[in-house]
């Protein structure tokens, strides 16, 4: 693997694919048919189960797991010790479980210790703040907080709050947002 840098601590399966760039360390795990795209960072002691898919230059932080079924595309921030789930009726003995498949889109970022509840999907440059639980879809640039995750303002992809005309301040950007 060209570029990558592998920490000696790390298990990873020689039939998962690591992008040119990528950094694995302490204690992470990837799983086999995992693909983690290039220029990413996959900080220490997290999972990346089998059939993940990574994009390009994503940050995972400390502690994650990300579970098959989870799609998280480029550019996306996930914070410390986020808990994604693939399964709706998690039961040990349940011989019939299926994968709800979550997808995390371009840009997003995710608080620490926040949950993604399987089977939704997280918007282009969506923010979830700290230790809230997403338990349905989240629009495109919307910042949700809270258990329930509700939505709370709209941000720029700069992650700057929108003023309620959509307009950045910072960027000198405009926004539809779609409600």
């Amino acid at each position: 693997m060209e570029d990558v840098f592998i920490h000696e601590s790390a298990h990873v399966s020689s039939d998962s694919y690591i992008g040119r760039g990528t950094k694995i360390w302490i204690n992470v795990q990837v799983r086999e048919m995992a693909a983690i795209g290039e220029n990413c960072i996959i900080s220490k002691d997290s999972y990346i189960d089998t059939q993940v898919k990574i994009g390009s230059r994503v940050k995972v932080q400390n502690g994650v797991s990300i579970y098959h079924g989870v799609i998280i595309e480029d550019d996306v921030f996930i914070g410390p010790n986020v808990a994604f789930t693939n399964d709706f009726i998690p039961r040990a003995f349940n011989k019939d479980w299926k994968i709800s498949e979550t997808l995390i889109k371009r840009g997003a970022s995710i608080g620490a210790n926040a949950t993604i509840v399987c089977g939704h999907t997280i918007g282009e440059y969506a923010m979830i703040g700290a230790g809230s639980v997403v338990t349905k879809d989240v629009p495109a640039h919307a910042l949700v907080v809270g258990n329930p995750a509700k939505i709370v303002a709209y941000v720029c992809c700069c992650g700057e709050k929108l003023d309620t005309n959509g307009y950045c301040v910072k960027c000198d950007l405009t926004y539809r947002i779609e409600k």
